[in-house]
């Protein structure tokens, strides 16, 4: 008789410092054969035959604000209503990022595994994949029983992770090994994805002796989370977890781990030289590197930003190398719905005047002034329609719905090429493998916004103290693990 494995999960990560709101329009809502399509890297290796896969309901989004409860609310209801519907189930795999906040409400993911645990009773074997930042409570651990997530950032193996989380579920099942032991335990540090890269040291030996871990006799899996800095939840910290038979081992290994992050906290740092815009920007017109990137990370789309930050394009435009075309730039990028259309009323190649940006986060800057010529306009599955306005030798880009700028197509179908410009100036935080790539030199700019960098100016007031960096005196914790049940 084949295993029956439900698969189902709502994953978004929410920065609960940005005034931004999550809602259905911003998921991905996928149900059936579409829902198996996310896994067909995998579904059709030889470990994956012989299986019934039950594809419930997943809905995925684009990193915002906090997910508006009435959408939290029906997504999980639905999930709930399917799951008992499903029939009997031999194991369910959790597919979830692991930071996703819901306006008024506190540790969603663990509420949602709590409910889907009751449906499914004490028995079956259920496996989570996680984003590396997301958060893992006691309760989250508790209501599964089997847990990882990724081991790099930027998260090249996120498909990689989610396979290992459902390879591990079958062989389990298949073998009849029943539950694995878990040692859980929250290390008091939260640090923002940008000073926790696996590209650089100490993350980078941490997470390569993870996966040695993961390979030992006696262990399942091993996994850090490094925690989501940009929400204001108790739960919001570092984590370990290792799985498997043999208790003994795991307690230690997880004690190896969580003492090797908590001892390397000061060592942490950004993954490129920071500074202010204004510093980065001259460094960047002053090198003879080409092109020059610079992360605008306070409005970072993928790390929970609004998307609509203006500040920085408002100190790009009081550059006068870049307003006097001079030097060339290109700013991605800010989402502002009635800027595209008066850009798309205008035309390609005709005067525009705009207010760009500034309208769901307007923190920093408010609406900004653009005047100039819309240089593009086109169309795009994830931006919607996007306007490119030419101000001298700034190109700036407009966005009908949020949108990362992580990849060179997401600038050549605009008809920009980003190789043969001087400066780029994108909102991320980290940069991706095809910006890392083209980049000659970088900076990264410590801009305002919903996920600022500096998060001892940010207000968190819910998050567990003594927490590092916010109490930089804090004595050695206690990080003696916990095996959950």
């Amino acid at each position: 008789m084949n295993l029956r494995i439900g698969i189902a999960g709502i994953a978004i990560e929410s920065s609960t410092f940005s005034p931004h709101r999550a809602g259905l329009a911003d998921f991905d809502v996928r149900r059936g054969d579409h829902l198996l399509e996310r896994y067909t890297d995998f579904l059709g290796k030889d470990w994956a035959q012989g299986i019934e896969w039950v594809p419930l309901v997943h809905a995925r989004s684009l990193p915002g604000g906090a997910v508006l409860p009435e959408v939290y609310d029906d997504l999980s209801a639905e999930i709930i209503t399917r799951l008992k519907d499903a029939g009997e189930l031999d194991g369910f795999f959790f597919d979830i990022h692991g930071a996703m906040s819901v306006v008024g409400r506190q540790d969603a993911e663990a509420d949602l595994a709590t409910r889907i645990r009751d449906v499914l009773g004490p028995d079956v074997l259920v496996s989570a994949s996680m984003d590396l930042h997301g958060n893992v409570s006691r309760e989250l651990g508790t209501a599964v029983d089997l847990i990882t997530c990724y081991r790099m950032a930027p998260h090249e193996d996120a498909m990689e992770s989610r396979e290992r989380a459902l390879r591990n579920l079958v062989e389990r099942l298949r073998s009849g090994a029943g539950k694995p032991g878990k040692a859980w335990i929250q290390v008091p540090v939260l640090l923002p994805g940008e000073k926790t890269s696996t590209r650089l040291e100490p993350a980078k030996s941490i997470y390569h002796r993870v996966a040695e871990i993961a390979d030992e006799p006696g262990v399942l899996d091993a996994a850090v989370w490094v925690g989501y800095a940009w929400a204001d939840e108790p739960r919001c910290r570092a984590a370990v977890v290792v799985t498997g038979d043999d208790t003994e081992l795991i307690t230690a290994r997880a004690n190896e781990l969580a003492k090797a992050y908590w001892d390397a906290r000061d060592g942490f740092a950004f993954v490129a030289p920071t500074g202010t815009l204004d510093e980065c920007v001259t460094a960047g017109l002053a090198s003879s590197a080409r092109p020059f990137l610079i992360s605008d990370s306070g409005d970072n789309p993928t790390a929970g930003g609004a998307g609509d930050v203006s500040w920085t394009l408002g100190e790009l435009l009081k550059v006068d190398d870049l307003t006097s075309g001079k030097a060339t730039a290109i700013h991605a990028s800010i989402t502002d719905p009635d800027a595209v259309a008066a850009c798309v009323a205008a035309g390609v190649g005709n005067p525009v005047e705009v207010t760009a940006g500034g309208k769901v986060d307007p923190g920093p800057a408010g609406p900004v002034a653009l005047a100039g010529t819309v240089f593009s306009i086109s169309e795009d599955p994830v931006g919607g329609t996007v306007a490119v306005v030419k101000a001298g030798g700034l190109h700036s880009i407009l966005t009908s719905r949020r949108k990362p700028y992580h990849h060179l197509a997401d600038f050549t179908l605009l008809g920009l090429d980003p190789a043969k410009t001087d400066l780029v100036i994108v909102k991320i935080g980290y940069l991706e493998p095809e910006l890392y790539n083209l980049a000659a030199d970088w900076l990264l700019a410590l801009t305002p916004g919903g996920v600022d960098q500096d998060l001892l100016r940010l207000g968190h007031h819910g998050v567990l103290r003594p927490l590092f960096p916010f109490d930089p005196e804090m004595a050695d914790p206690d990080l003696t693990p916990e095996l959950l049940p």
